[in-house]
């Protein structure tokens, strides 16, 4: 008996202590899941390739046109393929790659993706140098480099452009520097190519960018220019003139590539560029319409709300982003309406709700929603789509207007299923999401917001809380207008973006973008309601000359285009729309989710093509702990696991008792 007592206490241990080990991620799981990097291999392999980025940005109005440009160096003895993740903007268009070794430069091409790869191995076989660029998501890339030899310098060069639509005035550039862990629940073997990149190294917590990262941003703003500022990044700005600005990192920002860099400036008078923008083309023609909608109306009979908060505790929460959570909950919170019902749900791993229904803001629900939230640590999976399920389907009082407020870093790879659950649950709910820390997942965060009508936010810093929270409050308020709608008179619009516009919250212009036909003629009308007012805007096309200038609204045109496509509107990565995006990304050569960028220098530099494989690691966000790599999210069991372990125990204890007790009664018979 005492042995059989020792085996069951043995595999009660074991099981308790497996998941902080190593060996728990070599075994048992098998799920995608980033890793810690170990530094020590061969030393004749460069584990490093990657030495520098840099971006070289123009802004010109409302369109920023973007090159970076990503040095790699084999500084090891042997031949190497790296391998490198990396971000960019939501709405970014990569419409050009170049490739240089020395001074030849080899201009890439757009491919379907499977061709793209197929060229890419073939090339890499065949001892030549290649670089293929994939889209993983619509702000995830990865870069793959063959045959880098001993000594070589590689220039990537990447171009994309952007539109840059301000909101209250004020207008704001994101570079995202690094991709920060995802957590993911799907079995490794299987799973599909576009989400293979969530097994990515890391760095550790605390050590610093092994490349070196450097921006210079100048702004054309055809007005005077003024408070221009980066609350990320220590900058200098110099002025040539006063409407134009040339911003360049502090010397002091060399290891700057483990944050978003977020630039803000207004123009003199809190001006816009808003009205008409005509491209004429060889064979298609393009129109970009900003309209800046009326002030805010303040309303004081504002009918009661039900706010549903959907909040993140999961490992990569842990520490910097949960006390920034903190603070805006309280925040939020705290000022609500005895009238207005709320209730907060918890996810990691598992979720949890504080009340069975949604209760009165009064002071003593709120009270005990604050002291919820403040116990929290920060800790386990990020099962994200099982929270906003409970939050979708919480008992609801139909004449009360629903808003689910989801709070996060966004570090999953399950985007499109949380957009999909959002849009097939909306039922009168508007949903708004905060994205917390210093390079956030503006993938997830923008989407659920686009998904749920809603608006999203960002928080890089506690100290924003306060204020991002009151912003949020003026925009739930009353939206500034609602059922807008776009009619063209004797203009020939087609293919315009988008289909619908959805009630706008924020002050920011609405914007309207497609093709035309014929003479630039007729008129557009913008109408929509505001409060008790209709608003209604008139533009004669007539009056607009097309220019050279506005050629990027191909580009702008077909990345929106491929939003409705492929960001939001599937589950699986666009398969549904495939055809169509591949034709979309051939036709205007841009980077889609089915068509990457391929460049092969036709020269044979390895003969022998003996090369090694090497995953350039990526630091961890600023502010992001260990927690969100390896044990710290994918090995950490939840409760249920040890009070299933412990029952199995008692069972097979009481079996075993039980089978002691009847060999003794057999004996004695």
């Amino acid at each position: 008996m005492q042995a059989i007592f020792k085996v069951i206490l043995s595999t009660i241990v074991l099981f308790i202590f497996l998941p902080s080990t190593g060996l728990t991620g070599e075994t048992l799981d098998k799920t995608l899941s980033p890793y810690f990097v170990v530094k020590e291999g061969d030393a004749s392999v460069d584990g490093f390739p990657l030495k520098e980025t840099k971006a070289d940005v123009h802004i010109s109005g409302i369109i920023a046109d973007v090159i970076v440009t990503q040095r790699y160096v084999n500084e090891g003895s042997h031949p190497i393929n790296a391998r490198y993740v990396f971000p960019a903007s939501t709405r970014a268009a990569v419409y050009g790659m170049k490739m240089k070794i020395g001074d030849h430069i080899v201009t890439a091409k757009i491919q379907e993706r499977q061709a793209a790869r197929q060229a890419f191995e073939h090339a890499k076989k065949e001892g030549k140098s290649a670089s293929l660029l994939d889209q993983e998501r619509p702000n995830v890339f990865t870069m793959n480099v063959a045959n880098i030899m001993p000594g070589d310098k590689v220039d990537i060069e990447l171009r994309y452009t952007e539109l840059l639509i301000p909101t209250e005035g004020i207008y704001e550039f994101v570079y995202p520097t690094v991709v920060g862990p995802r957590y993911s629940n799907k079995p490794e073997a299987g799973a599909p190519e576009t989400d293979k990149w969530v097994k990515s190294p890391y760095l550790k917590e605390g050590n610093k960018p092994t490349s070196t990262f450097n921006i210079a941003v100048d702004i054309t703003g055809g007005v005077p220019v003024e408070d221009i500022a980066c609350s990320t990044h220590k900058i200098k700005t110099l002025w040539p003139d006063k409407s134009t600005a040339a911003i360049v990192l502090d010397n002091s920002e060399a290891d700057g590539g483990n944050r978003d860099f977020i630039l803000k400036y207004r123009l003199t008078g809190k001006k816009i560029h808003s009205g008409l923008m005509l491209y004429k083309g060889e064979d298609e023609n393009f129109f970009l319409l900003m309209v800046q909608p009326p002030r805010r109306v303040q309303t004081s009979d504002i009918p009661p709300r039900e706010y549903i908060f959907v909040v993140d505790v999961s490992g990569s929460m842990y520490g910097f982003p949960l006390n920034i959570s903190k603070n805006l909950l309280r925040n939020l919170i705290s000022q609500l309406r005895p009238t207005d019902q709320f209730n907060v749900v918890l996810f990691s791993g598992r979720s949890s709700i504080m009340s069975p229904r949604s209760v009165s803001a009064i002071q003593e629900n709120v009270d005990q929603a604050i002291h919820l939230i403040d116990g929290q640590q920060g800790g386990g999976g990020t099962e994200l789509c099982a929270a906003l399920k409970t939050a979708m389907s919480l008992p609801r009082n139909e004449d009360v207007s629903r808003s689910v407020i989801l709070v996060t870093d966004g570090y999953i790879s399950a985007e499109k299923e949380a957009m999909q659950l959002i849009r097939e649950n909306l039922n009168n709910t508007n949903v708004f999401s905060f994205g917390i820390g210093s390079s956030v997942n503006r993938y997830l965060i923008e989407g659920v917001a686009h998904a749920g009508q809603g608006e999203p936010f960002v928080v890089n810093k506690p100290e924003e809380a306060q204020a991002v929270a009151e912003k949020f409050r003026n925009y739930i308020a009353s939206p500034l207008l609602t059922s807008i709608a776009v009619k063209f008179d004797g203009f020939k619009a087609y293919d315009v973006e988008p289909v619908k516009i959805p009630d706008m919250f924020a002050e920011r212009p609405i914007a309207v973008i497609g093709k035309w036909n014929g003479n630039p003629e007729g008129r557009i009308t913008i109408t929509g309601q505001s409060g008790k007012n209709i608003f209604s805007q008139i533009f004669d096309v007539a009056d607009v000359a097309s220019t050279d200038k506005n050629a990027a609204l191909k580009q702008l045109w077909a990345r929106k285009k491929l939003a409705m496509l492929s960001d939001f509107d599937t589950q699986h990565g666009g398969e549904d729309n495939k055809d169509e995006i591949v034709n979309l990304g051939i036709k205007y050569n841009l980077l889609t989710a089915h068509t990457s960028f391929i460049a092969v220098h036709e020269v044979v530099r390895n003969p022998e093509a003996v090369s090694h494989d090497v995953t350039q690691p990526l630091p961890l966000p600023a502010g992001v702990s260990n927690f969100a790599v390896g044990s710290g999210m994918r090995n950490t069991p939840e409760p249920e696991f040890y009070l299933l372990l412990l029952m199995t125990a008692l069972i097979i204890l009481i079996f075993a008792v039980w089978t002691k007790r009847r060999l003794a009664n057999s004996r004695t018979a």
